[in-house]
């Protein structure tokens, strides 16, 4: 957090919290939803200034409840999930490998556990953060999914059915094997303990 942060904190330690304004989209992308956007359930307008974005994600983080929040100056603003806390992108290593780096631009380290959900979406673990990957990414990650050591998309598309309930799925990267869970995306909140909607309390 940074320290003009702390210290507006310190001087204005009672200013009420916001709610419904700030949204995490589903790519990472961070929106900011006015009363029309909020009214008519409109995603919102995408922020897109780079010091603001720098500064929003150097101050988000999560209450004690799970509800997670972006700290601006003394307020909390409180931010609306599309999917997940954070979001997962791929990029290119220096050593031409696969880097995991979340939407705040952190590196995720070696990942330790990984689950799939129905509709294909992978979601990852370094054990401090866990994350959705960015469904745009996922061709990058498809060859790291190996069904009984083989990367084998009718295989995964069986596993994924839950047509093939007997067969292991491994996520492989990094010099990492672990194995895959399978997820219900409805159930994600529950599952990994956030509030999607922060309200009010």
């Amino acid at each position: 957090m940074d320290e003009i942060v702390r210290q507006a904190m310190a001087k204005w330690p009672n200013v009420p919290h916001c709610f419904g304004w700030l949204r995490l989209d589903a790519r990472g992308g961070w929106r900011m939803r006015d009363e029309r956007a909020q009214h008519l359930d409109l995603p919102g307008e995408r922020i897109a200034h780079p010091a603001l974005l720098a500064f929003i994600e150097r101050n988000y983080a999560s209450d004690e409840t799970g509800r997670w929040y972006f700290q601006n100056g003394p307020q909390r603003v409180y931010v609306d999930l599309e999917l997940m806390p954070y979001i997962v992108r791929t990029q290119p290593g220096t050593d031409g490998s696969t880097e995991l780096v979340l939407h705040t631009g952190q590196r995720m380290e070696k990942i330790d556990a990984a689950w799939l959900d129905g509709q294909g979406r992978l979601y990852l673990s370094d054990g401090k953060k866990t994350g959705a990957l960015d469904d745009r990414d996922m061709s990058h990650m498809l060859s790291a999914l190996k069904v009984e050591g083989s990367a084998d998309e009718d295989a995964l598309l069986r596993w994924m059915e839950g047509n093939d309930t007997g067969t292991v799925l491994r996520l492989e990267h990094a010099g990492r094997a672990v194995t895959v869970q399978r997820l219900d995306q409805n159930g994600l909140a529950r599952h990994f303990g956030f509030v999607a909607t922060p309200c009010q309390e």
